[in-house]
């Protein structure tokens, strides 16, 4: 492999690389389980070796000091990406890093370090942005629950038990005065009326209570059993 070819997969690698990219990366150790250990070191090793390259100075680390310093990095950073380990190189290069004339490994582990005290930075001030946003958006749920919360608990007491005995009266006069009030028409005090609506929608419990089958009945009682009486004839001529 020419010398030039190195640099370009490097090149080619970090377009685009930032902090949040680099982060959701792949890991080195998820890597060498995908590809085996072997040739994520060839890989690290080739990527150091184009870093080394793209530095003009005259003492530079050999062959063997870029395996060394592959491995090293392969164990050191092994929760890290190789993305991160690009973007820490692209940055050194790019931001005018002086290396005085000598490029060793302690160098490189020098702006490896660097480049991994700024992202842990950035991740900290992106969570802590994540979380005020995250607060932010709780504390206007909780604002909106506050504002539903009065008219939720209003329709709930609005309701009227479905066995109650004056249930289609209670209804009728609930639906009646919202028409009223929808059309813009005078309608009673809407405390006193709702007052007066959950009075006589409220019944003691009574579980041991039956009903006498001779008991007298009002109007209502008869026009119930009426109604019950067409409808089981109607069923019997369905069925018959």
């Amino acid at each position: 492999m020419s010398d030039e070819r190195p640099r370009l997969l490097l090149a080619r690698m970090s377009v685009g690389l930032d902090y949040a990219r680099a982060a959701e990366a792949p890991k080195l150790f998820q890597v060498q389980r995908r590809i085996g250990e072997g040739e994520l070191l060839k890989l690290l090793a080739v990527i150091f070796r184009a870093f080394v390259d793209s530095v003009r100075v005259p003492h530079k680390p050999d062959a063997a000091d870029l395996i060394e310093l592959a491995e090293t990095v392969m164990r050191k950073y092994s929760h890290d990406s190789l993305k991160d380990i690009i973007l820490a190189l692209k940055e050194a290069r790019t931001s005018g890093r002086n290396f005085f004339q000598e490029l060793d490994q302690g160098k490189i582990f020098a702006l490896l370090n660097d480049y991994f005290d700024k992202k842990a930075a950035f991740l900290e001030s992106r969570h802590l942005d994540q979380k005020a946003q995250g607060a932010s958006a709780q504390s206007q749920a909780v604002a909106s629950l506050g504002d539903l919360a009065p008219k939720l608990i209003q329709q709930l007491a609005d309701r009227i038990p479905d066995d109650h005995p004056n249930h289609d009266t209670l209804r009728a006069r609930l639906s009646l005065q919202k028409q009223r009030r929808r059309r813009g028409l005078p309608t009673p005090d809407p405390e006193e009326f709702r007052r007066q609506q959950h009075a006589a929608a409220f019944r003691n419990p009574r579980p041991d209570w039956q009903a006498r089958p001779d008991a007298p009945l009002g109007a209502v009682g008869r026009y119930v059993r009426q109604l019950r009486a067409e409808n089981d004839g109607q069923q019997l001529r369905s069925s018959a």
